[in-house]
C-alpha cells in the first residue's frame, strides 16, 4: 500500500454494473447458505497442501525485497511457477508486472486476482532468519529495502492460489486472470511530478484488462488484526491519495531586518495553520471524512537569513471523488490568498495519485457468505483505511472486492502491534493459508455461481448520498 501517502491494497469498485458471465457452466454449485460445497472442501484440502510452499515463497521474497518497478527477481519467480502449473504467462507488463491466464476446462466468465509485488525502502532490523539485508536505488540515492506492508505474503499467497485452481482446472467453468502488480507503493524510478505512470494504472494502458476482460476483481491486503480474521466493508474501503507540493516565495534579506524582507517562513506558517481549515470548516464532514496532512517543511541556509522561498509537501485524502474536487481547489486557494496577504506568492500542485477504493455493493453483497466460509466465520466489518490503494483503477474497470486478512499472532494485541510500513510489522505466516482459501473460493464461487439476467445491479454507492434525498 503506499507512503503514507501511501496506501492499501486491494480491490475496489466503481460505479459499475456488474457484466454477465456468458453460459452457466454446470459444475458443483458453491453453497449458498454458508455450507460448505464439495468445491470449498477441496479448495481447503489443496490450500492445505500448498501452505508449507506458499511460507517458503513468502520467505524467499520476504528476504530479497525490491523496490517499486525493480520487481526482478520476484516478477522471475512468479513467472517461473505459473509457466510450471500451465498457465500463459505475459511478463513486463507495467515494466516488471505478471499476467497469468488459467483458462478453465468449461466455458464460463472471467475474474482477476491480484497481488502487489513491491517492497519499501525500511531498515528492517535483525532477528528473523530471513530478514532483509538488501540496498536498492530510490529516486537516485541508495536505501535499505524490507517488506515492511506484507506485499510478500500477497505475493505468496496469490502464487499459492494459481498451484490450487491449476490443479482444479477440469472443475473451472471460464477463466482466471492472476495479476502480479510492481509498484503500488509508488515507483523508484519515476517521480508523480513527471506525469508518467506505474503499478496498476500503467499495466491497464499496457493491457492487463484486454484480453480477456475480466467481470470482476479480488484482492487483499494483510494487516495488524485478529489471526486468520477477514475483514471488509461495501462501498468506500480506503481513501483517495493525492500529492500536495507547495512552494511559498518571498523575497531574501537579513534576520535583523525583516522589514526588508517578505519572509516565507512566517507566511508558510500560516499556510500550515490556515490548511487545517479546509477539512474543519469547509468539507462536510458528516458527509464524508477528509484529511490535509503536511509532512515535510524546508527553508533556509542560517539563523540570521530569511529565505526567498520556502518548499512544503503533503497529502491529500478522501472518499468520494466531488470531495476530493472541493478539497483540492480549498487546498489552492487558501494557501495562495494566504501568501498574497503577506505580499508573498504560493504556488501549489495538486498531483492526482490514486483514486478511493469503492468495494461495489452488489459484489460484497453476493460474496460474504463466500468470505464467512473461507474464514470459518471469522469475519469482521472493515474500518474505514485512511491509506490509498491502486489497485482502485482495476476495480474502475471491473466490479471489485477489496479484503483485509489478520496477522497479528493470537498472543498478540492487534491495537498494539506494529503497523504495516513500519520495521516491526510481523506477519503470521499460519493465517497465509487462509488468504490462500480466501482467494482462491472467491474464484471459485464466482465463476460457478453466475449472475442471472434478472438478477437486479447495483451501482457501486458514493460516500456521499443525494442530500436531497433521491
Amino acid at each position: 500500500m503506499p507512503r503514507v501517502t501511501r496506501v492499501v491494497a486491494v480491490v475496489a469498485a466503481v460505479a459499475i454494473l456488474m457484466p454477465s458471465h456468458g453460459p452457466a457452466a454446470k459444475a458443483q454449485p458453491a453453497a449458498s447458505d454458508g455450507r460448505e460445497s464439495p468445491l470449498d472442501a477441496e479448495v481447503r484440502k489443496r490450500a492445505a497442501a500448498v501452505e508449507q510452499k506458499v511460507i517458503r515463497w513468502r520467505r524467499q521474497i520476504h528476504q530479497h525485497p525490491e523496490l517499486g518497478d525493480q520487481e526482478k527477481l520476484t516478477s522471475a519467480l512468479v513467472a517461473e511457477h505459473l509457466r510450471g502449473r500451465g498457465l500463459e504467462v505475459r511478463t513486463g507488463v507495467g515494466r516488471t508486472g505478471v499476467v497469468g491466464v488459467l483458462r478453465g476446462a468449461k466455458p464460463g466468465g472471467t475474474v482477476a486476482l491480484r497481488a502487489d509485488m513491491d517492497a519499501l525502502p525500511v531498515q528492517e532490523p535483525p532477528g528473523l532468519p530471513f530478514a532483509s539485508t538488501a540496498r536498492q536505488q530510490y529516486l537516485g540515492k541508495e536505501v535499505p529495502v524490507m517488506h515492511a506492508c506484507g506485499h510478500d505474503a500477497h505475493t505468496a499467497m496469490l502464487m499459492g492460489v494459481a498451484e490450487v485452481l491449476a490443479g482444479m482446472k477440469d472443475q473451472l467453468p471460464g477463466t482466471v486472470l492472476f495479476v502480479f502488480q510492481p509498484a503500488e507503493e509508488g515507483s523508484s524510478i519515476v517521480t508523480p511530478s513527471s506525469g508518467g505512470s506505474w503499478g496498476a494504472r500503467l499495466m491497464l494502458e499496457e493491457g492487463a484488462f484486454k484480453d480477456p476482460k475480466p467481470d470482476a476483481v479480488f484482492a487483499q491486503h494483510v494487516m495488524p488484526g485478529p489471526l486468520g480474521q477477514v475483514s471488509w466493508r461495501a462501498g468506500a474501503t480506503t481513501a483517495s491519495g493525492d500529492d500536495l507540493q507547495i512552494t511559498v516565495v518571498g523575497r531574501q534579506g537579513h534576520g535583523g531586518m525583516p522589514w526588508n524582507t517578505i519572509d516565507p517562513i512566517t507566511t508558510s506558517a500560516q499556510v500550515v495553520v490556515g490548511l487545517q481549515t479546509v477539512v474543519s470548516r469547509r468539507t462536510n464532514l458528516t458527509a464524508s471524512p477528509a484529511v490535509v496532512t503536511i509532512g515535510t517543511i524546508n527553508g533556509g541556509s542560517r539563523a540570521n537569513v530569511v529565505p526567498d522561498r520556502v518548499t512544503m509537501s503533503g497529502t491529500i485524502r478522501t472518499y468520494d471523488e466531488k470531495v476530493r474536487e472541493q478539497v483540492g481547489r480549498d487546498v489552492k486557494l487558501t494557501a495562495e490568498k494566504i501568501a498574497e496577504s503577506a505580499e508573498a506568492r504560493a504556488e501549489v500542485t495538486v498531483t492526482k495519485m490514486y483514486p478511493p477504493t469503492i468495494n461495489d455493493e452488489a459484489l460484497t453483497e453476493r460474496m460474504a457468505p463466500v468470505l464467512r466460509r473461507a474464514a470459518d466465520g471469522k469475519v469482521a466489518e472493515a474500518p474505514l483505511a485512511g491509506a490509498s490503494e491502486d489497485c482502485s483503477f482495476f476495480a474502475q474497470q471491473a466490479p471489485g472486492l477489496y479484503v483485509f486478512l489478520g496477522v497479528t499472532p493470537a498472543d498478540q494485541d492487534p491495537a498494539k502491534a506494529a503497523p504495516n510500513h513500519n520495521p516491526n510489522f510481523f506477519v503470521d505466516e499460519s493465517a497465509l493459508v487462509v488468504g490462500t482459501r480466501t482467494m482462491a473460493t472467491l474464484a471459485l464461487d464466482f465463476l460457478n455461481s453466475p449472475r442471472t439476467d434478472d438478477s437486479p445491479a447495483k451501482i457501486a454507492r458514493p460516500f456521499i448520498q443525494d442530500q436531497n434525498g433521491s
